[in-house]
Parts: C-alpha cells; structure tokens; sequence
C-alpha cells in the first residue's frame, strides 16, 4: 500500500511538471510565432488630378471628406510628371502635374480627416506612337541613354520624397509599372539607397500585374506592390461565382510565388470601369459603348469575397476617386466607383472589416 501511494504521488508530481513545463513553453514569447507581426489591411483609395491647383480646392476638400466617411484609412496621392516619347530622357512636369503647394495641402487635409497616406508620383508619355508606348516601354538602346534617364529619374523621385519625409507620408511609392526599366535592378538598389537617406518611411513598388514576378528588387523594400489589373474572365455576361472563379486562379498563383519571398502584397492599384468589357480587360477605360455599373459592382464583389481574407494580403486601392464628389453616377463609364453601387460595396467592406492580420515575416 505504501509503495502504491509513494509510486500515485510521483507520477502525479511528474505530470504536474510537465504540465507547468508547456503551459510556460506555449506563452512565453519567444515560443509564440517569433517572427510574426500583426497588420491590419489599409483600405484605400487612389485619388488622382490633373490639375496643378485642384489638390488644393474646396472641391478636394469635400471629396476626400466624403471618404473619410466610407471607411477609407489611406489615400494614395497620385500626381504624374512626363517625358516626350518612351525614349527620351528627360523628366518634366507639365500644367498636369499639381503644383507642390496643392500637393502638400492635400496631404495636411487628409491627416487632418484622420487618413494615412501614400505619396505615388506617376511618370506618363506626352507622345504615345499612336497608342503603341506606354510607360511601361520606357526604355534605351545605349547604357549612356540609361544612365542618363535614371539621373533624371533619381532627381525626380527624389523631390518627392523629400515632401513625403516633411509631411510625415506613411507610405511613398518609389515608381509605377515602368516594366522594361525595372529590369535594371542594380540601378533600382541604388535609387532606393538614395531614397532610404531622405525618407524614413514605408516603401513600395507598384508592378504592373503581369511583371511582379520579374522584379529581383522586392528584398529592398517593405511592400509588394501589384497594379492589380488582372483578367477574371472571358465569359459573356459572366456571374459573380464566373469572376470569384478568375480571382481563384490569380490567388493561387500570387500565393504560391509569395510563399518564395515572404513580403506584404498591396494592391497598389485595382478598378474596373463601368463596361461590359471590364472583366477581360480590366486595364481600359471606358470610351464607348453602354455604361455598366452592374458588371463593375459585380467584379467589385468578386474581390472582397475571394482575394481581402488572405494571409499575404496587406491591402487595396482602388482606382480612382475624383475631386469633384458629384463625380460618376449611373451613366458614367469610367473607372471611378462614385455614385455607383461599387461605392456601396467599399463602404459596406470597409467598415465591416475590422481586427489584426497575422503575417509572418521572415526577413
């Protein structure tokens, strides 16, 4: 009997040890997931001008009023700067570009509303080659042609981000689908060397949807960022599951290309303009045909429900909100979502949607 008790009381000290033993293994923080980080998605918005003083308007004022009601918490400020043709080598702003003081008003207004900010300088061509070129071509045959537009480039960026450290800028974006230059990663790294000198904040850069995998620079920066203007589907009056089926499949690929590389996704840019034609062509306005504000709410839908709940995703921003409030309306069809139902979709998301994201770093 008494070698009984004595072998009872020493198993249940024994376990009682190795209960204590994992209780403190599990919550002591170094065994908690040690390189794990909580992040809540930014639900943003694109909010563009070409005007050198609108940024600074009442107009702007009561627009980007109008968003801080919706749920949005960042404001992705985006302003273009232009070169002659997709070869030359020199950068300028034109009377399109907003002038720095409408600039900087625009980013006090909208801290003041209590919305965070990124800083998203665009570069355009004046001369497209009868809609040949693109930004995305800007390009040279000569290392002396590169060589001189990445000083202009550096210069430019630069500038900018110089505003974005004054203004106390979240997020600011280093370039935007410039797909043939951002092959010349060693020229990247050293603009955003330079950058990092001037700038303490978050950087970004925003690949168009069929080059991010191409970039060898990511590992230089905090953010992925994907123009995310990728096709859904081809199918003729498609249905909400035909659209939520196309994101499945671009989901999958982002994800298992993510899991290599281990950093945030934004959506830098995501829209669809008001047409038929948006589900397969995502990346064009609408400049004919009937508006759609059915098919754009619909692809709106498809995104919340299939792409804002993954583990990689770090946010969106949608293109594009106007200064003038009273924009878009049923007949109009563009991309912005204002005055559509696509509105009601942000605002209804953006507002539901609340709490941490989990998301392992590894770098």
């Amino acid at each position: 009997m008494t070698f009984t008790i004595r072998h009872n009381t020493t198993r249940i000290l024994r376990s009682l040890i190795i209960t204590i033993f994992l209780f403190n293994f599990i919550l002591t923080p170094s065994f908690v997931y040690p390189e794990v980080a909580f992040i809540a998605p930014q639900k943003g918005m694109c909010y563009i001008t070409w005007d050198r003083n609108r940024f600074a308007s009442q107009y702007s004022d009561e627009s980007l009023k109008k968003l801080s009601t919706m749920g949005v918490e960042y404001i992705s400020i985006c302003l273009t700067h232009y070169q002659e043709k997709h070869n030359s080598t020199k950068i300028k702003s034109t009377s399109r570009t907003p002038s720095r003081k409408s600039l900087k008003h625009v980013i006090k207004k909208t801290h003041d509303l209590g919305m965070s900010t990124m800083l998203k300088p665009h570069i355009d061509l004046i001369s497209k080659g009868e809609g040949t070129y693109w930004r995305a071509d800007i390009g040279f045959a000569s290392e002396r042609d590169w060589q001189k537009w990445f000083a202009e480039y550096e210069k430019f960026i630069i500038s900018y981000a110089r505003i974005a450290e004054k203004m106390d800028v979240e997020i600011f974006c280093i370039g935007t689908e410039l797909s043939f230059a951002s092959q010349r990663t060693s020229d990247w790294k050293n603009i955003i060397s330079e950058i990092r000198k001037v700038y303490s904040g978050k950087l970004v850069y925003a690949a168009n949807w069929d080059n991010f995998k191409n970039i060898e620079f990511w590992d230089e920066l905090d953010y992925v960022g994907i123009d995310a203007y990728f096709p859904l589907t081809y199918t003729t009056r498609p249905t909400l599951e035909d659209l939520k089926g196309g994101w499945t499949k671009w989901k999958n690929e982002i994800e298992a290309w993510h899991s290599k590389i281990n950093i945030p996704v934004l959506f830098t840019e995501i829209g669809y303009a008001s047409t038929a034609g948006a589900p397969y062509s995502p990346w064009k306005g609408g400049s004919f045909g009937n508006a759609d504000i059915s098919i754009q709410a619909l692809c709106y839908k498809a995104f919340f429900d299939t792409i804002w709940n993954e583990p990689w995703f770090a946010g969106v921003y949608w293109w594009k909100w106007d200064t003038n409030v009273r924009a878009g309306g049923a007949y109009n069809r563009q991309f912005t979502p204002q005055n559509k139902p696509a509105q009601k979709i942000i605002e209804a998301n953006y507002k539901g949607l609340t709490g941490n994201r989990v998301y392992a770093m590894a770098k």
